[in-house]
C-alpha cells in the first residue's frame, strides 16, 4: 500500500526503471486503469482533461524504494536502488508519512475504521531509523543555545 502510494507522492522524472514484484506491477497497472477511468469520467462530464498529462502524475520512481524500506532494508541499501538524491527520498518519505496520516484522519471521520488502521501500519513500517531522525544541525543549535543562555543568567 505505501509503496504504491509513493507513486502519487514522489514528483521526479527518473531514468531508470524500478524492480518491481507482480503485485507492486499489479497494484500500478490497477491505479493507471482507475486514472484512465476518472479521466473518461471527467470528459462525460464535460470537463477539460488530458489523459496522458492525467496519467503522468502516477511516477514510479521510488515504488520499490518505498516498498524495500517498509520490509526493513537500510537506507544505504535503498539509495543503491535508485539514482534519486537521497534528500529526495528522504522527502518523499516525509510527505509519504504525512498523506498517511491524511488519509488516516479522513477514514475515522468517514467510519472506515480499516483503511484508518491500514494507514497507521504504513506509517509505521517506514517512520524509522535516519529517514525520520530529527536534524543533527537543529540538535547541535539547540544544544549550543541552551548553554549560551545558561551563561547568561
Amino acid at each position: 500500500t505505501i509503496a504504491l502510494l509513493s507513486a502519487l507522492v514522489f514528483q521526479e522524472k527518473v531514468n531508470c526503471e524500478p524492480q518491481l514484484t507482480p503485485t507492486l506491477t499489479k497494484g500500478l497497472e490497477d491505479m493507471k486503469n482507475i486514472g484512465i477511468n476518472i479521466a473518461q469520467i471527467q470528459i462525460e462530464c464535460e470537463l477539460e482533461t488530458d489523459l496522458k498529462e492525467f496519467l503522468s502524475c502516477i511516477k514510479i520512481g521510488l515504488v520499490e524504494v518505498v516498498y524495500e524500506w517498509a520490509r526493513g532494508m537500510s537506507f544505504m541499501e535503498i539509495c543503491d536502488l535508485t539514482s534519486v538524491a537521497e534528500g529526495s527520498i528522504v522527502r518523499t518519505m516525509t510527505r509519504l508519512d504525512e498523506t498517511c496520516r491524511e488519509f488516516r484522519n479522513a477514514a475515522r471521520i468517514i467510519g472506515n475504521n480499516n483503511l484508518a488502521e491500514r494507514m497507521d501500519e504504513a506509517s509505521r513500517l517506514i517512520k524509522r531509523d535516519i529517514v525520520f531522525a530529527s536534524s543533527l544541525y537543529l540538535e547541535e543549535n539547540q544544544q549550543i543555545e541552551s548553554i549560551v543562555n545558561a551563561e547568561v543568567k
